[in-house]
């Protein structure tokens, strides 16, 4: 009777999904569910270093640690949401209810990028950047808890609308969300750098940082609200208890019964988990020892998701500094990562159906242990090639003063050369022209003879300077400040020089340099790669100039006295290069993508593949929560790193990271030499064999001690009627 109302409850939570070409309907909201989340998280994820450092204007290093604490977040809180799920909620009532905290999350994440909000003075700069600051934090908490929450509840979720006869088509099903994993991660990796790249703002334009946190944002949003709409269709199976929770009070009570008897007098048992067998059954004690033997090989791997996620935060600022040209396409920094999701689509199918077998054909046993070790060393390699990256880069990079040298450039604004004595050096200066590169001091005070004009010049230590010589060196002799460093975010920083006696604006599409005053310079503007045209105006007089510009350089433009503004000005206007542009190519960064995500293929596809063959069945879950536990303190190794290395220089910090990977792998290779596969169903069977045996045992022996105490109770019975009788 029991069986029979637990059936029909069983048959009223299975939903009312439909099956199409034998598969549930309610499948389709699951699928949609997915792309739009990991859109939406890989998405968000895909500019937050950049929005750390050039919006909340924090350093690398600041930036990349709360980027992988954000990270190792994200893969704490599945744990949580497994948990939840599985002993109070049930999956669905999770997933919609951290849906809607993700959601917020991302909402608040798109505000805390709006800088109107706290830009009184309309200069594209928020001026109380705290409130940026604590939007963000609160915004990053809530997307980690919702987005690590669900994870290990949807996939499940999507499995659990099978019915027993659907067994091939759950497994397409899971191929089909993975796929819609990377497709999400692909085309939001591509599609928010733009966004990002584009300018918005009420009072003034700026990178549009909320609209690259807004359309993830509404993804959330639309994946919450697909996910509602086929609430009527869904099996919702209740929660049922949490192995993990069982797992850990079984091991608990192994540690501490082993401290209540840890004299001399007890004997030693076999394994310290043998000591919980005073509560719990054998069967469970040794599936948890299963368990257990997997996840002591899992101490190394955090090293791993160490440098894997780099990719997100370094990479990524190693991106800014690097030429993004590609010919008809140009790459936005934050978009490298696309390479990652690319190689991952063609890199799967072809190791599973050409290399492996390969391999295999060639007589080689490449168990799933040693290809998760040559998975380790290729994302080393990885690192090797980054460092090969950055030393090109740093070779490009002008050399700044340090803080007790200051730099010095020259420019004659004159209509005629110039010879000028500088520090007992004699320079000859053309018309209109400036020096070449910047000249270095270690004093604060110079000297600086034209004819016969001399000025005593004062230099500020840690600074580049450029001195303005006027026509009439009478008049006053101008000091500007120059940069002290790259460009941000690949931009060119553009301003001009007016050696006309007269005002000249100088305006590009909806960007103004101002008026500028004679005999003085603009402010710096930032600009984009690409061609540019500059109108300079003058009255009812102007003239229009051009040039191409790279990524990351700055240019001083001077306007020279005898300069007409006419219909054209191309040939008059001097430019001078202050910082070079990014010379060293992005496609650089391809070789180290490719080996980090071969790595990945070998090292993490394997490891979800043996993790799940070597677990017991009933904790498969436990494993993941353990795998998942290694990505979470594989980021935070990277913080201590960050924070405890301060290595001068970044190739150095790659080369550090890549070594350490090297030692953990050797580590690992001699573990996993000596690890001993299993097939936990067999030793399951076994242990259940011995169980029932032992059942079989207890029971014959409980009839014969029943038939026993049956004889001597008649036994018994019978003497007391003999002397009931005799008395009577």
């Amino acid at each position: 009777m029991t069986d029979h109302k637990d059936m029909k409850k069983e048959k009223k939570n299975r939903g009312t999904s439909k099956e199409v070409c034998g598969y549930p309907l309610s499948i389709f909201f699951i699928v949609v569910n997915e792309f739009c989340e990991r859109f939406s998280y890989y998405g968000m994820r895909a500019v937050l270093v950049l929005y750390f450092k050039y919006f909340l204007r924090w350093d690398d290093d600041m930036a990349t640690s709360i980027y992988h604490t954000f990270v190792a977040l994200c893969y704490l809180t599945p744990i949580l949401g497994a948990i939840v799920a599985d002993s109070w909620l049930g999956k669905f009532k999770t997933i919609i209810y951290l849906s809607i905290v993700y959601a917020i999350g991302q909402v608040t994440m798109a505000v805390s990028a709006i800088h109107d909000i706290t830009d009184t003075n309309r200069d594209g700069t928020p001026d109380n950047m705290t409130v940026h600051v604590v939007l963000a934090m609160v915004g990053l908490f809530l997307i980690a808890l919702g987005t690590g929450g669900i994870k290990p509840c949807v996939a499940a979720f999507g499995g659990d609308q099978f019915g027993d006869h659907q067994e091939k088509q759950r497994r397409t099903f899971f191929s089909v969300f993975y796929l819609c994993i990377n497709g999400g991660s692909l085309l939001s990796t591509i599609i928010t750098p733009i966004l990002r790249a584009q300018e918005c703002g009420i009072y003034s334009k700026q990178k549009c940082y909320s609209l690259a946190f807004g359309v993830p944002a509404a993804l959330m949003v639309v994946a919450l609200v697909v996910f509602i709409m086929g609430s009527g269709m869904y099996y919702k199976a209740k929660p049922e208890g949490n192995i993990m929770m069982s797992v850990c009070k079984c091991i608990g009570f192994a540690i501490k019964n082993r401290f209540r008897h840890r004299s001399k007098r007890y004997p030693k048992r076999e394994h310290w988990m043998d000591w919980a067998e005073e509560k719990y059954n054998k069967l469970l004690i040794a599936q948890i020892k299963m368990v257990l033997k997997v996840l002591f090989l899992y101490i190394p791997l955090p090293m791993f998701w160490t440098l894997f996620d780099q990719k997100g935060s370094r990479w990524t600022l190693q991106a800014t500094t690097l030429n993004g040209n590609f010919g008809l396409l140009v790459i936005q920094p934050d978009q490298m990562q696309t390479v990652n999701p690319i190689l991952i689509l063609t890199l799967v199918p072809i190791m599973d159906s050409l290399v492996y077998p390969l391999i295999k054909k060639c007589g080689l046993n490449f168990t799933p242990l040693k290809r998760m070790t040559v998975g380790m060393l290729l994302a080393a390699l990885a690192f090797v090639c980054a460092a090969v990256v950055q030393v090109q880069i740093d070779k490009t990079l002008p050399v700044f003063p340090s803080t007790s040298q200051s730099q010095l450039k020259l420019l004659n604004m004159g209509n005629n050369a110039v010879t000028v004595q500088l520090e007992n050096n004699n320079l000859q200066l053309a018309a209109s022209q400036a020096t070449a590169d910047y000249m270095t001091f270690e004093t604060e005070q110079i000297n600086v003879s034209i004819a016969s004009a001399t000025r005593n010049i004062s230099l500020i230590k840690g600074k580049r300077q450029t001195l303005l010589i006027p026509s009439s060196l009478d008049d006053e002799w101008v000091l500007t400040n120059d940069l002290t460093k790259k460009p941000e975010e690949g931009n060119n920083a553009i301003r001009f020089v007016n050696g006309k006696h007269i005002v000249v604006n100088v305006s590009v599409a909806d960007k103004h340099f101002g008026l500028i005053e004679p005999s003085y310079y603009s402010n710096y503007t930032q600009l984009k790669n690409g061609e540019v045209t500059f109108t300079l105006q003058s009255g009812s007089e102007s003239c229009k100039y051009s040039r191409e510009f790279g990524f990351g350089s700055s240019y001083t433009f001077f306007i020279p006295g005898n300069l007409t503004l006419g219909p054209d000005c191309q040939e008059s206007i001097t430019a001078i290069e202050d910082i070079k542009p990014n010379s060293v190519h992005m496609a650089l960064q391809i070789p180290q993508y490719f080996f980090i995500t071969a790595g990945e293929v070998m090292f993490s596809v394997t490891g979800l593949e043996f993790s799940y063959s070597q677990a017991p069945s009933n904790m498969k879950a436990v494993l993941q929560a353990g795998w998942l536990l290694t990505v979470a303190i594989g980021n935070f190794i990277v913080l201590i790193v960050a924070e405890l290395a301060k290595l001068p220089k970044q190739w150095a910090e790659y080369t550090l990271f890549a070594s350490l990977l090297v030692a953990v792998c050797i580590i690992f290779s001699i573990m996993a030499y000596f690890y001993t596969y299993i097939d936990p169903a067999e030793i399951e069977a076994q242990f259940r064999k011995n169980v029932d045996d032992d059942d079989k045992d207890d029971k014959s022996k409980l009839q014969n001690k029943e038939v026993e105490m049956v004889r001597r109770y008649s036994d018994s019975s019978t003497e007391d009627d003999k002397s009931k009788q005799t008395n009577m």
